[in-house]
């Protein structure tokens, strides 16, 4: 036992040593500046974001079953998150529904239910996340012009267009634009383009929001410098206290079961938190080198654990996120003490450095998030959609649209409705075939059922029978059937009685007749 601890302790030091430090953090520089954004789109308090990208680190970290992916707060939430503090009222009782999204996680995976992720289709899911890379792009716009109020409009993606939001502004909005703010966006941006394309693919070492990160400081200090009036004002920097521990909020108990909308917010956040787990999970697994798989049900309750926490300590929410995983493995990283690495370098940043982190403009981390949306709702995944034909591009469209009309629990579910729709017509379109021939002046029909007849089929086989005219001969094959619903059989064997006083010579191979009302009396 002891020579098996000695050998796993050497294992993993050596791997810290050779890889997981350097990917550790490296994966910091990548995650600092997107927990900040995060939290930005979400309406949170911007030490939320870096606090829950250190209990996803450090506490998910350790207890994940998974050697690669690195947990945080993820773009996939940020709608939900701010229509619940929205809607909660403030963010100490939106932290109950943190809570209860945890716990709702811890269950899931001690039931074992880990699997029913799979059972989603792939459309809706693509289009929940499509819609949220639209509503994304949407939010980070008045940043990215240096608009000063962050919370220029904090509701849906039709509600930007209202008078009192996009259109109520149109005649001041010149004045609210910051051409420093402005400047440092576009080229935000077009690092972020660039650094994508093969040829600078040699200057990956750096990774792209880092240096998005300190470009912005860079260029906003210079214009300080020079006195230039295109200078950022201070509240369109990054804030975080100088002491961020002391500041934190803490949830509010005795709000719990006052409001039934926390426990539904904490359901909904989740779901859609599990559900980009396990896709960042199976994503993960798949680019393991190594082949490890990772047992999805321990990852739900280090999740829900993870998540319980940030609830707890005033965190925003966690998933596993796939940008911090594909940086995790990039970079090199063999083992899970990458991930716990940058929880460890995320919490000494704030400890040490918290004047340099405020000194990131909001316009920085606004191009770092619209990057981060159009990824999530870009060309391909219409195109692709498109291609696979209209059962797969409706319930993806259909998605897309309700969720930016409506709400993202609304929009799945039709999603889901529609999904269901065509799934059944899939599966269940017409199970057999009739064929009609003329043998020595006698209609001859053949009635042949397919694998699998269910009550789905049952009206439409009820017609073909009943348009079977009278002194002709009918065959019902069931040679190739492996299952007959009850119902079907009950309709076969009412036609039985029937054919006998319509003159129709019956036979039938491979049916069981059933006793049916009719025969009772």
């Amino acid at each position: 036992m002891e020579l098996h601890i000695d050998r796993t302790f050497k294992y993993y030091w050596l791997m810290f040593k050779k890889h997981d430090f350097a990917s550790g953090l490296t994966v910091f520089l990548v995650a600092l500046p997107l927990c900040l954004g995060v939290a930005l789109a979400s309406g949170a308090p911007l030490y939320s974001g870096i606090l829950s990208g250190i209990i996803g680190g450090i506490v998910v970290g350790v207890l994940s079953g998974s050697d690669l992916a690195v947990s945080g707060p993820a773009a996939g939430l940020t709608t939900l998150v701010s229509a619940s503090i929205i809607s909660l009222g403030d963010f100490q009782t939106f932290l109950l529904a943190v809570i209860i999204a945890g716990l709702f996680q811890i269950i899931l995976g001690v039931l074992k239910l880990g699997v029913f992720a799979s059972y989603f289709p792939s459309s809706v899911i693509k289009g929940m996340m499509a819609a949220i890379g639209i509503i994304l792009i949407s939010k980070q716009i008045p940043l990215a012009l240096g608009y000063n109020q962050p919370d220029f409009w904090t509701s849906g993606f039709v509600q930007i267009f209202t008078s009192k939001n996009f259109f109520g502004n149109l005649v001041e909005f010149n004045s609210h634009i910051t051409r420093g703010a402005v400047f440092i966006s576009v080229i935000s941006l077009a690092i972020l383009i660039l650094m994508k394309k093969p040829q600078f693919q040699k200057f990956n070492k750096i990774p792209a929001p880092l240096l998005v990160v300190i470009f912005g400081i860079f260029i906003n200090f210079l214009m300080n410098y020079f006195g230039s009036s295109y200078a950022l004002k201070p509240n369109q920097l990054v804030n975080i206290p100088e002491n961020m521990f002391a500041e934190i909020k803490f949830p509010e108990f005795s709000k719990i079961l006052s409001n039934q909308e926390i426990w539904k917010d904490g359901i909904l956040i989740g779901i859609l938190a599990t559900l980009e787990t396990l896709l960042c999970i199976e994503a993960m697994d798949k680019l393991d080198r190594h082949n490890r798989i990772t047992p999805v049900n321990r990852e739900l309750i280090s999740q829900g654990i993870g998540n319980f926490l940030c609830g707890l300590l005033g965190a925003i929410p966690m998933t596993a996120v796939v940008v911090r995983g594909s940086a995790n493995i990039e970079a090199g990283a063999k083992t899970k003490v990458s991930a716990f690495m940058h929880g460890i370098f995320l919490l000494l940043s704030v400890l040490l450095i918290p004047f340099l982190i405020n000194m990131i403009p909001y316009a920085s981390l606004s191009a770092i998030l619209i990057i981060t949306g159009f990824g999530l709702t870009r060309i391909e995944i219409y195109k692709h959609l498109f291609k696979l034909g209209l059962k797969q591009f409706i319930p993806f469209i259909a998605t897309i649209i309700i969720i930016l009309v409506t709400d993202l629990l609304i929009g799945v579910s039709i999603g889901l409705l529609i999904s269901i729709y065509y799934i059944i017509k899939e599966n269940f379109k017409e199970n057999y075939e009739i064929e009609k021939t003329h043998f020595q002046g006698i209609d001859q029909y053949k009635l042949k059922l397919h694998s699998n007849v269910t009550f789905i089929n049952k009206v439409k086989i009820k017609n073909a029978l009943d348009k079977v005219p009278a002194y002709s001969v009918l065959t019902i094959d069931g040679s190739e059937v492996h299952f007959i619903d009850h119902d079907v059989l009950e309709i076969i064997s009412d036609f039985k009685n029937k054919a006998h006083d319509r003159h129709i010579q019956l036979q039938m191979i491979n049916i069981e007749t059933v006793e049916t009302a009719a025969i009772s009396h």
